[in-house]
């Protein structure tokens, strides 16, 4: 990937995943792809994951790196459970700086949640115990955001310019809380942020006999970034170029791309290779 284009401002995001099942290949970590999709699609962009294990010291070492990068967002996930290696908001609280504590709204959330599941007979009892009330002991002055799946709430906490966004690891609690209950939070990092791609498909065995043109196109248009991929090697393989831009007005962001798109389509057609575009 290029480094940041003069035009590029738009907020930059950082993921960590915490979780042992995940480094030991037990489990894909399939949510990194979902954030970087859904962040790109919202005009964002993610300058680094990692995977770390569940260990709060690691955890906390990870945050404050990333701390001082300020980007505008940092997603953690995984971590959030009632179990004793659920650790990632204490990794956050020594990160930031201050102590747990249980957080009323979380703990009604929580509650409330456990109320429904044992209703519904997906849990034995309501109650809560000290595993619930571990998923609502928050960093000091975090706030709680509603997981409409799961019985742990999602977390933030501000740190600076940069908000701390600790997500389940769950699947399907992640992507609930991140299309319901972040609309608030995404519109102030994000704006009127826009994110445009177009892809031309060539009919193309070799990469790098298109790799003098895509570079000159590449330098004509900074604003754009232009990458070419192709899947596999052999006979039948077509080569797809993807041209994205960002910015805060979408009728320009479709402006910077439409010239480089149609620069590489003629160029490539005159070339002799069938193009399409996709």
């Amino acid at each position: 990937m290029p480094g940041r284009r003069k035009t590029d401002v738009l907020p930059d995001v950082e993921i960590v995943s915490a979780g042992n099942e995940v480094l030991l290949g037990h489990v894909l970590d399939t949510n990194s792809n979902y954030l970087c999709r859904r962040v790109t699609a919202l005009g964002g962009r993610i300058t680094r994951t990692v995977m770390i294990c569940d260990d709060v010291e690691i955890i906390a070492a990870e945050l404050r790196a990333a701390l001082r990068r300020r980007p505008a967002l940092v997603f953690t996930v995984g971590g959030l459970g009632p179990t004793s290696d659920d650790l990632t908001l204490a990794g956050v609280a020594l990160a930031v700086g201050r102590p747990l504590e249980v957080h009323p709204g979380a703990e009604r959330m929580v509650r409330e949640k456990y109320a429904e599941f044992a209703a519904l007979g997906f849990v034995p009892f309501a109650e809560m115990n000290e595993p619930r009330l571990k998923m609502a002991t928050l960093p000091r002055g975090a706030e709680p955001v509603v997981n409409p799946v799961g019985g742990a709430p999602g977390v933030v906490c501000r740190k600076g310019r940069t908000a701390i966004v600790s997500l389940p690891g769950v699947p399907e609690e992640l992507m609930g809380i991140v299309n319901q209950s972040l609309d608030d939070l995404f519109a102030e990092v994000f704006g009127t942020a826009h994110y445009d791609e177009r892809a031309l498909i060539v009919d193309l065995q070799d990469e790098s006999a298109i790799a003098a043109v895509l570079a000159e196109v590449d330098q004509a248009s900074p604003a754009v970034y232009i990458k070419s991929r192709a899947q596999r090697m052999g006979p039948d393989v077509r080569i797809r170029i993807t041209l994205s831009a960002r910015g805060q007005d979408g009728g320009e962001v479709s402006s910077l791309i439409l010239t480089p798109l149609e620069t590489l389509e003629r160029r490539l057609t005159a070339a002799g290779f069938g193009v399409e575009r996709e």
